[in-house]
């Protein structure tokens, strides 16, 4: 005889029900028909199995010692409220089966019950819950397809206004850094040594070359997020390559009194990617972990192969990100930093960078533990191009 089987899955299923041969007749029955069945003789076994192993569809008897079906009812919507339960009652007690229904259950049969009958109902409060499930996926995938669109439109407007709005800044910053330097060198000569609040003026041209400098580096960073370039490909020694991050990076940790630590896996060596592209990832992610990590705290560089593809993940035990903005860190212009002291473009550019070298990054965060991105990488690139060279 055929399996029973809704798009290509077994149903999973539990009898509960304290007579014994009444159980053990209908599971056996019911795995002929290929329907992976497990048994419990009361409503606490039930719970426990649950727990361990959760199942598509519940059948439990009302009348059981102890914790009654209505009881266990009530414990398997609250734990496990994706999970169908069909109710077993006795002809003279189906005010019970109505109450289960009430409580949540899918439907309920009388004893003595017809085989077929339940295998009925137990196929349709499965495929109640393929459907449920099929919904939910494409909830999900709307959603994500609505953040895309979102996305695309607005790396669109980015990319139309860069490259116009770099050049644009670029000529009057160069005019106003130019004048700063005059500026300066005007003030170091001798006949202006005693020049009344020259401290003050020194320190206002100061104050100018950083904001040129800070504006510079907006535009350098908007340029890089949209401009399109080869990949240059070559093997790769991670180690090496996190040794080089790390130690550029050291004086500023050691200043803040935070730990870079490194847990790298004897078996990995090298692969194929663009060293300059993925250092630049390294800089921009643990330069942000720096910063977000306290006095005292740590910051860990792990290596490990997964699979065909090697993963590098910076964990910090900073003061987290909040959930509601975990979603828009990669979005352009968004920051967590006070106004002045991030541009909001560095993690769009590390997850553009990331994209282009045919891999995947992630990112979990809890507030007050810290936060740990994961990058995965290929070994090799793809023969027909997995690396993005557009």
């Amino acid at each position: 005889m055929a399996d029973v089987r809704t798009n290509s899955e077994k149903v999973r299923l539990l009898i509960v029900d304290d007579e014994d041969a009444f159980r053990r007749t209908v599971a056996k029955r019911l795995m002929k028909r290929g329907i992976d069945t497990k048994q419990a003789v009361s409503g606490e076994e039930c719970l426990e199995i649950l727990k361990k192993d959760p199942v598509d569809v519940v059948v439990l008897d009302v009348k059981m010692p102890d914790m009654d079906g209505i009881e266990t009812l009530h414990h398997i919507k609250k734990k496990h409220p994706k999970t169908e339960v069909i109710m077993l009652t006795g002809h003279a007690t189906t005010q019970d089966g109505v109450d289960g229904i009430k409580t949540g259950a899918f439907d309920y049969l009388s004893k003595p019950i017809e085989l077929e009958h339940l295998l009925g109902k137990i196929m349709q409060a499965h495929e109640k819950l393929v459907r449920e499930e099929e919904k939910r996926k494409e909830a999900d995938f709307r959603a994500n397809m609505e953040q895309q669109m979102i996305a695309t439109e607005r790396l669109a407007s980015l990319g139309t206004l860069a490259a116009g709005v770099a050049h644009e800044i670029n000529n009057p910053l160069a005019i106003i850094r130019e004048s700063t330097g005059w500026m300066k060198s005007i003030l170091n000569k001798g006949e202006l040594a005693n020049m009344p609040r020259k401290a003050d003026f020194e320190m206002a041209l100061g104050k100018i070359e950083k904001g040129v400098e800070r504006a510079k580096r907006i535009t350098l960073q908007l340029l890089g997020s949209v401009k399109q370039t080869d990949s240059t490909l070559s093997e790769v020694d991670l180690k090496e390559l996190v040794d080089e991050t790390v130690g550029l990076l050291q004086k500023e940790a050691a200043n803040k009194d935070v730990e870079i630590v490194q847990e790298i896996d004897p078996a990995i060596r090298t692969i194929w990617t663009d060293p300059y592209k993925l250092r630049q990832v390294l800089i921009n992610i643990i330069t942000n972990a720096v910063h977000a990590t306290g006095p005292g705290g740590k910051i860990t560089a792990t290596l490990e192969p997964v699979d065909d593809r090697v993963a590098l993940t910076i964990k910090d035990t900073g003061q987290g990100i909040p959930k509601e903005h975990l979603k828009k860190i990669f979005e352009p212009f968004f920051s967590t930093k006070p106004p002045g002291e991030g541009t909001g473009l560095g993690l769009f550019v590390t997850r553009s960078i990331i994209d282009k070298l045919g891999g995947e990054m992630d990112v979990e965060s809890q507030l007050g533990q810290g936060t740990s991105f994961c990058i995965r990488l290929p070994r090799y690139p793809d023969a027909e191009g997995e690396l993005d060279k557009s």
